[in-house]
């Protein structure tokens, strides 16, 4: 029987007719040549930055290093272990990524091959994803839309800076194009065999990959449900995303103490100021999101897209929504994308690293880019017209990236550049001048644990567990959370900055726990970009030995008396043991955690504007107790009203004539208040809601009768 084939409406050209056999039905030539070039122009991106870099490959993020710093260690049987013999812990942003590098190490790609592997590795993932493009788009739309979108994918600078990057955005951006190619290759006949195993690996690769998953798994369960083909076994299958996920929080939990991966515990919005405040996150996201809007609509500094982007977005998601076969699949991309999105927004790296985490989305951006394109062609009555204005169009938006591309390959050389200049450099001096058993506490943790040849301690909490909330918190409690690690895990040496991410070293080189002078500082040599940034966020870094003699020193009780309790305030394991609560004055306020020298007196301390909660146990009923402190009042405010287990104590007067210095202050609790053996004690500030507050640093309580 001769199958007829009637021209399509949006082109004027005929529809392809998948050759018997071509399950996929893709265009082999055009879907070929897009990855082809998409492999010039990543590799292309390469050799610019070799040229710049004379002949070496240099990987243009630290934190490429900490994954090639993980998949050694797997490919050595350190079963993600940041260094050899430490505990498990959860600093690789991608898992999946992670099994990949070790996989590699593990089969000889060793020294200078690993990252040429890994970058390798993510440029033909990329390759891969402008064929899935072209396919989606073919599928979706029409073959000649699906040429333009794997062109433009191939083209696109954001995209190829990623890929080359060797960080895991060619692996996500694979997947999640390859998810859709099986999705939509699987919907006529309702078989779902590869689209959740796709989606599966996806959840596996990146938080917000589980994200994207679960709201394409949602249209595999429609798809199910209104085809008529739900069976125990389909749906348990399609489900398999939702069981990876959750197994990999389980993972999370059972080897580290919390679900959170440690580089959630440091950069989320929930997570890094001492105290969450809702109106504070929804402003800050906010912020994030409005930033985002300028970046996707092509009015940024960004040059991501081309100017009106998201409009054309928005025109292709209505395009698509007018056809109801692809209707659910287009439900689900949107919902997972603003899930993506929102989710991403709550980082307050979100828009660092070139926006790095919404890289490999961009492909299903420039795909829904190209359909509104092609929508607005077939209002177009004429079909020669409508072709002409499809592709007269889309060349704009062509123009557009291929004259953004040099730009991108420059900066993707640049911040190369800048690595070599800086974190690997100071490993390569760290492995040939510091003793060989050294710890060595740092701040960009990746290429001084994979190059450095030493036992690093991460002072942001990403390869070492434990340290994220100290960071968040300040450096009085990064301090303490230092000092109160067994002398021999102690960090012996700090190579670091002062300034973020994380706390400000300086205070630190104040308190004398940095000798000085420094073993060496460097000066960062390479020039910004022409937007004034650097790959790395300081411009002057130093190699320090660390004193701990001190350590220790401000927990001896400043009062006689029997010491009964002691609260090191700004020690974070010892707050929540004694339930320690700030009371603020006004919302918004923060009590970041200080560090303070006098003499031998090494202290961390909050800076509290109203008060403090906290509860005191070890007590004898029926006695008079004394709570003492350490404290430095800064403003006009001295005294504190006290309830003991919700009862007025009286009003503490804290102030000793000299502002800006600590003292000791004493209050003593009546015998008639001390009822058992444990105490909730309030320090309030004396006149609620109204200026000037208690303003003050607390450094610690003791307890004594």
């Amino acid at each position: 029987m001769t199958q007829v084939v009637a021209a399509s409406p949006e082109t004027g050209e005929l529809p392809e007719v998948p050759a018997p056999g071509r399950r996929w039905g893709v265009r082999r030539g055009p879907t070929l040549w897009t990855a082809v070039l998409a492999l010039v122009v990543g590799f292309g991106f390469v050799a610019v930055s070799l040229a710049w870099n004379s002949g070496r490959l240099f990987a243009p993020l630290d934190d490429v290093y900490i994954h090639l710093q993980y998949g050694r260690q797997l490919g050595t049987g350190q079963f993600f272990r940041f260094n050899t013999g430490d505990d498990i812990s959860a600093g690789a942003s991608s898992m999946l990524y992670a099994f990949v590098l070790g996989a590699a190490y593990a089969i000889g790609f060793h020294g200078p091959f690993f990252l040429a592997f890994a970058v390798a590795f993510n440029v033909v993932c990329f390759a891969i994803s402008a064929a899935f493009t072209s396919v989606l788009g073919s599928r979706l739309v029409h073959p000649a839309a699906g040429a333009w979108a794997g062109v433009l994918v191939a083209v696109s600078g954001p995209l190829a800076w990623g890929a080359a990057s060797g960080m895991e955005v060619g692996l996500v951006m694979v997947l999640v194009t390859g998810l859709l190619v099986a999705f939509t290759a699987e919907q006529p006949a309702a078989r779902f065999r590869w689209t959740p195993l796709v989606a599966a690996l996806l959840a596996l690769v990146r938080p917000e990959g589980l994200i994207f998953a679960g709201a394409i798994t949602c249209a595999v369960l429609w798809t199910l449900w209104t085809q008529r083909k739900v069976t125990v076994w389909r749906v348990l299958w399609s489900l398999l995303p939702a069981a990876v996920g959750v197994a990999q929080l389980l993972f999370y939990r059972l080897a580290t103490g919390t679900a959170s991966a440690n580089g959630v515990q440091s950069k989320s919005l929930l997570h890094d100021q001492p105290v969450f405040y809702f109106g504070q996150f929804a402003d800050r996201t906010t912020q994030t999101l409005r930033d985002l809007l300028g970046v996707f609509l092509g009015f940024g500094g960004q040059d991501f897209t081309f100017p009106g982007g998201l409009l054309v977005f928005a025109a292709g998601a209505a395009f698509l929504a007018s056809t109801r076969r692809w209707r659910p699949l287009l439900i689900a991309i949107l919902a997972g994308l603003l899930g993506v999105v929102l989710s991403l927004s709550t980082l307050n790296t979100a828009l660092f690293h070139e926006l790095r985490y919404f890289q490999p989305f961009l492909p299903v951006f420039l795909l829904l880019v190209v359909a509104g394109v092609a929508g607005a062609a077939r209002l177009l009555s004429r079909p020669r017209a409508r072709r002409v204005a499809l592709h007269a169009a889309l060349a704009v938006v062509l123009v557009f990236s291929v004259v953004a591309l040099p730009m991108w390959s420059v900066r993707y050389a640049r911040a190369a550049a800048a690595i070599r200049d800086t974190d690997v450099s100071y490993a390569a001096w760290i492995k040939g001048n510091l003793p060989p058993d050294a710890n060595v506490a740092v701040k960009d943790v990746g290429a001084v644990a994979y190059l450095g040849g030493h036992h690093v301690v991460d002072l942001l909490g990403l390869g070492t567990n434990g340290l994220a909330e100290a960071a968040n918190n300040e450096i009085g409690s990064l301090y303490e959370a230092l000092r109160h690690l067994p002398p021999r895990q102690r960090p012996d040496w700090f190579a670091t900055y002062d300034t973020g991410p994380g706390p400000s070293m300086r205070p630190m080189k104040d308190a004398g726990v940095f000798v000085q002078p420094a073993e060496a500082s460097f000066d960062v040599q390479t020039p910004p970009d022409l937007r004034g940034i650097l790959a790395v966020p300081f411009r002057q870094f130093s190699v320090s030995r660390a004193d701990w003699s001190r350590a220790g020193n401000a927990d001896v009780p400043p009062v006689s008396g029997e010491l009964r309790d002691y609260l090191n305030v700004g020690f974070l394991d010892d707050e929540k043991a004694h339930e320690y609560d700030y009371l603020p004055a006004q919302n918004g306020m923060q009590p970041f955690s200080s560090l303070t020298r006098d003499g031998e007196i090494v202290d961390s301390g909050r800076h509290i504007v109203g008060g403090e909660a906290f509860t005191m146990t070890g007590v004898v009923p029926g006695r008079p107790a004394t709570l003492a402190t350490r404290i430095a009042m800064h403003g006009t405010v001295p005294e504190g009203k006290v309830f003991v287990n919700g009862l007025p104590a009286g009003t503490w007067v804290r102030d000793n004539g000299q502002p800006g210095t600590w003292h000791t202050a004493e209050f003593t609790i009546p015998a008639e208040l001390v009822t058992g053996p444990e105490l909730r004690i309030e320090v309030r500030q004396p006149r609620p809601m109204l200026n000037p507050y208690p303003d003050y640093i607390s450094y610690g309580y003791w307890l004594t009768q």
